[in-house]
């Protein structure tokens, strides 16, 4: 799960952007609001986290301006506002989402995830496909009852994958996805990682195949598999 964080406060950034990469997921921070609206719009997130308060205009202004160049990512106001008239304005202007500082870590990432899930269209933690019960919330994988070991670079698959299902996802997207802008590896690399999650998916599923290679454009899981 990929993360931008609008943030001008470089320890509350920093502070939050750990609290995320413990729970698994990669993060970008913007320190002010015209370089978040560039890297948003130019850039494929699955949820935005947002100040109000930035140096070089409002967080009610990155709102807006997101929403008005069709960027449909779900965003999250981080604010340490509690005046319900700020909180309706960021909900008008396009957040999906309000949160108060100080906040549980707990409370933060719970919320981001299940932003993400209803985005993607799944109400539930689980994401069942043939006899696969993926539970987002346990981070965990079952098939016919028994638990699947996978690595955590394994399970980051295929959860984006999951929900992204019936969307074909380009192993530019999942590196970045997973260690972030220019810090991961070669695509030869992510397709030793896709090709060892397939030999457990199959050996759990009796052969079943739930990725496919999309020639030239990445992988896929079928919306019906």
């Amino acid at each position: 799960m990929r993360v931008l964080l609008i943030e001008d406060d470089y320890a509350i950034s920093h502070s939050i952007a750990l609290i995320l990469r413990a729970d698994g997921m990669c993060v970008d921070i913007a320190e002010c609001g015209e370089d978040g609206i560039e890297i948003a719009r130019h850039y494929d997130y699955d949820v935005i986290g947002l100040d109000l308060s930035l140096p070089d205009m409002s967080g009610f202004e990155v709102l807006r301006s997101l929403r008005r160049a069709k960027v449909s990512t779900p965003m999250i106001v981080l604010s340490g506002s509690a005046n319900i008239e700020d909180k309706i304005h960021a909900l008008q202007a396009g957040a999906d989402d309000y949160l108060i500082k100080p906040f549980a870590c707990e409370e933060l990432t719970a919320r981001l995830r299940a932003l993400t899930r209803r985005f993607r269209g799944h109400s539930d933690t689980r994401i069942c496909f043939g006899p696969m019960i993926l539970d987002l919330a346990a981070k965990t994988l079952e098939a016919h009852g028994r638990r699947i070991d996978l690595s955590a670079k394994e399970y980051q698959i295929l959860e984006l994958l999951s929900l992204r299902r019936g969307t074909t996802v380009s192993k530019e997207t999942l590196i970045n996805h997973i260690y972030g802008d220019g810090e991961g590896p070669g695509s030869r690399t992510m397709e030793v990682f896709v090709h060892n999650l397939r030999r457990k998916l199959a050996t759990a599923c009796e052969g079943g195949r739930f990725i496919e290679t999309v020639r030239d454009r990445g992988y896929l899981m079928q919306c019906a598999a």
